[in-house]
């Protein structure tokens, strides 16, 4: 899957409502919000500039996660997945 329909799926993802599992592991309807805000945004910023624009990128939701108390579960793995493949691409750009 290329990173902007890793974004796509990501974003489309967020939106949903949250499931009883994902507010165990710690989500709430802001936190989703929030991220879901932040891979949109570096989705537009890809979109509109090139995937040139990754190396300008730094994405930290690793550690936005962490700090939130994000326990592993599905959205933590997709945000995740999002993440590696912002830096993945920076390398290649």
């Amino acid at each position: 899957m290329d990173l902007l329909a890793a974004l796509d799926e990501a974003v489309a993802t967020l939106k949903a409502p949250l499931g009883e599992d994902d507010r165990a592991q710690g989500w709430t309807d802001d936190l989703r919000r929030e991220v879901q805000a932040e891979i949109s945004i570096n989705r537009s910023v890809l979109r509109r500039h090139g995937l040139v624009m990754a190396r300008h990128l730094r994405p930290r939701l690793d550690e936005w996660m962490d700090h939130e108390g994000v326990q592993p579960g599905r959205l933590r793995d997709l945000v995740g997945d999002v993440q590696r493949s912002l830096v993945e691409a920076r390398t290649m750009t």
